[in-house]
């Protein structure tokens, strides 16, 4: 790997790790880059998967101030999370690689679409009084659902899980940040996991994006919130638009 390579993708991994955090879809920027590099498609996915699951985890331990008093909600969204990632995975590895590389434009162009509408999402949940408990078997059915997606690409499955959840529960945006934080560490593990013994992965790569998301992750959860959103979602716009183009080119 060239020098500048790992600079690149290190840094790419803390802004990811950092934006994970506070909005969702780091994947729009890492994901890019690794295939701007030269990565398949499908390596940059697994890669991926695994370097930024350490971010995922600092960055919900930051928000445990959030998830106090929630432990018996954690664990069935957990499993509906745990259930999906393995079928999202399992999607990834039976589908033929052609299909993965068609299909990726377009996951790209629905993730871009959502972080550009979350600030209406954010605005329409911040003013819906909802008395749902948390256990819903509809909330539960559309977890297991983003968990598929996320355990076959996990770009923007944070925007997702904020939306179903601000439908469906009654909670603040901060708790609900938190829960969305738990839950895509456990996609992006399980995920990750199974990624390392069977699918394609470029180690230096997840180490690279490992150690920068941890770092990254701690900053979201320290003064991500400091940092203005539309900033950070100028940035994943940008770079996802770019990465659409490039992806339809090759």
């Amino acid at each position: 790997m060239i020098w500048w390579h790992a600079v690149v993708i290190f840094v790419a991994g803390v802004w990811a790790g950092t934006i994970n955090t506070v909005v969702g879809s780091g994947t729009l920027v890492t994901f890019p880059v690794l295939v701007a590099l030269g990565y398949p498609p499908v390596t940059a996915t697994t890669s991926n998967a695994i370097g930024l699951a350490p971010g995922t985890i600092s960055g919900a331990i930051g928000y445990r101030e959030e998830l106090r008093g929630q432990g018996p909600r954690l664990v069935r969204f957990g499993i509906a999370s745990f259930l999906g990632a393995i079928g999202g995975t399992v999607l990834l590895l039976s589908l033929p690689k052609d299909a993965f590389e068609t299909i990726v434009p377009v996951l790209v162009g629905l993730a871009v679409v959502l972080v550009i509408i979350q600030p209406r999402v954010s605005r329409w949940v911040a003013s819906r009084q909802r008395t749902a408990g948390g256990g819903s078997a509809l909330l539960l059915f559309l977890i297991f659902l983003i968990g598929i997606y996320g355990g076959y690409f996990t770009a923007a499955q944070g925007v997702m899980l904020m939306a179903v959840m601000g439908m469906l529960l009654a909670e603040p945006l901060q708790r609900l940040n938190g829960i969305k934080n738990v839950l895509s560490a456990v996609v992006n593990v399980v995920a990750g996991a199974i990624y390392a013994f069977v699918a394609p992965v470029s180690w230096p790569v997840v180490g690279l994006l490992a150690v920068g998301s941890v770092l990254g992750g701690v900053l979201g959860a320290r003064i991500g919130r400091k940092l203005s959103p539309t900033m950070l979602r100028g940035v994943i716009v940008v770079v996802g638009v770019g990465a659409i183009i490039q992806l339809l080119l090759k």
